[in-house]
């Protein structure tokens, strides 16, 4: 099974995963090491992806999952996966759980304002909320929380 971590840039999709994956004892992979280059670039001008820039990283994603899938029981991956459609393409044919880390704006923009070295910057977080399509079928967390409750809910829920 894959366990993804989604939510808008900001989150703590790679906190939580990290700290999760710990706990869990299975590996943690973070989405963003598998952007192109460009898209880095594009990014960290503050210029939102489009769908056809995400397609290639969100395909390589996918082969990368099924992988995973075979080497280990459970794996943690941390995506925005922010519309109904990326998700299908990664759950396609793979067992995924997913997980919503649901926050207001200004938490998270207050995050990415004091977060150091990522090229996802606040000026991206507007274009963010404005393409999320909530998931129905998702675990849900407020990321409000400190981290090491938000990792205990989730292992609750995951039980």
């Amino acid at each position: 099974m894959i366990i993804i971590l989604m939510g808008v840039a900001g989150s703590g999709k790679t906190t939580i995963g990290r700290k999760l994956a710990r706990v869990m004892g299975c590996p943690f992979y973070d989405g963003d090491d598998y952007h192109s280059q460009a898209n880095r670039e594009k990014m960290a001008r503050g210029i939102p992806l489009t769908d056809e820039d995400r397609l290639s990283w969100l395909q390589t994603l996918h082969n990368e999952m099924k992988v995973w899938e075979r080497e280990s029981p459970r794996t943690l991956l941390a995506c925005s996966a922010l519309k109904q459609k990326y998700r299908d393409l990664l759950s396609d044919r793979i067992t995924v759980r997913w997980i919503y880390l649901k926050g207001e704006a200004g938490i998270i923009r207050q995050r990415l304002r004091d977060r150091q070295g990522h090229f996802a910057g606040p000026d991206l977080l507007e274009s963010q909320f404005l393409i999320l399509e909530e998931p129905v079928d998702a675990i849900r967390v407020d990321v409000g929380q400190e981290p090491d409750i938000i990792v205990k809910q989730l292992l609750e829920a995951l039980k």
